[in-house]
């Protein structure tokens, strides 16, 4: 395992359409244990491929109740809507209130290629709509209603 260098804006591969995934081979567990290890040491709480510059349909995440690797992730069922903060390694500094689902269902491949699907709600599911925007070439800044300084927010009593 080892720490990659997360890719920075206005790098063009975070606005690029990651490819899907069809290998399910050592390179790509390397990929998985890498960018677990690179969103650890972030520390962050969710990373996708494209943004250790690998464009690829890979993220990783983790909510606090353990690490999810999904390969190929789609999302559906989309319910429920709530503003919230977010922000992202791949732009620091910065944070936008950004309109996501409260509840979804999760389709994707684990590691070695077989399917599987989960449910989630609540901080889990606003982690994988940005980790999946990031495969669609979305950053947090593209649908924030409001972007700022890291604790301007607090600072203006907002």
């Amino acid at each position: 395992m080892a720490i990659r260098r997360i890719v920075l804006h206005p790098d063009p591969i975070l606005k690029e359409k990651a490819k899907t995934v069809t290998k399910f081979n050592e390179r790509l567990h390397k990929l998985l244990d890498d960018m677990a290890e690179t969103m650890y040491d972030a520390p962050g709480v969710g990373l996708a491929a494209p943004q250790v510059g690998i464009s690829k349909r890979v993220i990783v995440l983790d909510d606090g109740n353990g690490l999810i690797e999904v390969v190929n992730p789609e999302l559906s069922d989309l319910e429920g809507e709530e503003l919230g903060p977010e922000g992202c390694l791949s732009i620091p500094g910065l944070q936008g209130d950004v309109r996501r689902a409260l509840r979804l269902k999760v389709k994707g491949q684990d590691r070695y290629g077989e399917p599987f699907e989960m449910e989630a709600e609540g901080f889990l599911a606003r982690i994988f709509q940005h980790e999946v925007d990031h495969l669609n070439g979305v950053l947090f800044t593209d649908v924030a209603e409001r972007v700022y300084e890291i604790g301007e927010k607090e600072e203006d009593g907002s």
